[in-house]
């Protein structure tokens, strides 16, 4: 079976090529197909679901849930490329990228366009500045804002990650670029029960205080020491505190549970853990929807960027892929060989493999070498810095909210 190359990219990103390549893993919990796994959970009103749905899996239409969503697994796919960056990657390292700078609490906080959910057009990165002025006047993030499929140099120099996994200037009032992604994914299971009336499963959970499973303290106390974590406790969790306690009279004494005294007694209620008799991980990389982006490179120097951008996604899945991790009580490990096929058009399709992570970026050094003869691309890590409004990151919170998994 042949290895993917470039060859074989640069011919799937010319006019006429292949639609997509697919790849597609069996997946399967790591403690043994006895174990149940905890999928993503979704809010619906104001409880926690999992997403069920019906997909034709293996002839027939099979009971399944989402296990991890495309904008997911495009997360973890930023997070791999993200990282393989921060540790050195020669070759990864010369891709340009956006980076916003935020000084909090006299340390200085660093956030991509690798990590920023909208990617070159998030919101962190429009309301900051840079070389002294706002970035939205900046000639080179306004050249990226107003790139069109005709013509993507401008966003290409500063931020090809959005373009290889999307991006959308929602914000804009006119000429909002709508960059579809590329590569998508999803990681589902086929439930092992196919009862379509089948309640979601739950858990149970409890909280064990060595010291006391119940602890009440007087008002002054309460009121003291959610003044000592003032600093600390989310705005929501003071004003609780502190206003619970003011209602206590003639040396009552309260609840300290909200600042984490005392125990939980075992409780049913929580989403619990689904058995599945398969997990399947796919990805899709569409070659059809970046050859609809052009560079003013001519033909072969286009291709040649659109094999950079495909090296680039393919480089995230593979690095992506040997880190599976998802999230607590969702330990996966594969059951086999990824199955990777290229289409080859009219309903024939060519196997392939893809290369693993130590050779990976010799596929994506090919790829650059390519564009950097036939279509003059300069890429050298080339970072667009941006300085975070003071601001934003004064008035940052985190909610408080159940743990996924």
């Amino acid at each position: 079976m042949p290895t993917l190359d470039l060859p074989t990219l640069l011919a799937a990103v010319t006019a006429g090529g292949p639609s997509a390549l697919s790849s597609v893993t069996p997946l399967r919990p790591a403690a043994g197909p006895q174990a149940a796994i905890a999928p993503a959970k979704y809010v619906a009103g104001t409880a926690a679901t999992y997403v069920y749905g019906t997909r034709y899996v293996d002839g027939q239409a099979q009971r399944t849930v989402l296990v991890d969503s495309s904008q997911s697994l495009g997360n973890r796919i930023e997070q791999s490329l993200d990282l393989a960056i921060t540790d050195g990657s020669p070759v990864l390292g010369v891709i340009p990228r956006i980076r916003v700078r935020y000084e909090r609490d006299g340390r200085t906080e660093t956030f991509t366009d690798l990590q920023l959910p909208h990617r070159a057009f998030d919101a962190h990165v429009r309301a900051g500045t840079s070389d002294g002025k706002p970035v939205t006047a900046h000639a080179a993030y306004r050249a990226a804002r107003d790139a069109t499929p005709l013509d993507a140099s401008g966003l290409l120099a500063v931020s090809p990650i959005s373009l290889v996994l999307g991006a959308w200037d929602a914000s804009r009032r006119a000429r909002q670029g709508r960059w579809p992604s590329t590569l998508t994914g999803e990681i589902i299971g086929i439930l092992a029960d196919q009862d379509p009336a089948a309640a979601s499963p739950t858990k149970g959970g409890a909280r064990v205080d060595p010291v006391g499973m119940s602890a009440r303290l007087d008002q002054t106390t309460l009121i003291e020491l959610a003044e000592a974590q003032r600093d600390e406790l989310s705005p929501d969790t003071y004003l609780k505190i502190v206003n619970e306690a003011k209602k206590l009279k003639d040396g009552a004494r309260g609840s300290a549970s909200a600042l984490g005294f005392g125990g939980i007694p075992p409780t049913l209620g929580q989403l619990g853990g689904v058995a599945c008799s398969s997990i399947i991980r796919s990805h899709v990389l569409s070659f059809a929807a970046l050859r609809q982006i052009r560079f003013g490179r001519g033909s072969r120097g286009d291709a040649a960027i659109r094999a950079v951008l495909a090296a680039i996604a393919i480089n995230g899945v593979v690095r992506s892929d040997a880190e599976l991790y998802l999230r607590a009580h969702c330990h996966l490990v594969e059951d086999g060989p990824a199955v990777t096929t290229v289409d080859r058009r009219h309903g024939n399709y060519e196997e392939v493999q893809l290369p693993e992570v130590e050779q990976v970026d010799a596929l994506l050094a090919a790829a650059l070498d390519e564009a950097r003869e036939h279509a003059g691309l300069d890429w050298h890590g080339q970072v667009f810095e941006v300085v975070g409004n003071p601001a934003i990151i004064e008035g940052a919170e985190d909610e408080q909210s159940e743990p996924n998994g």
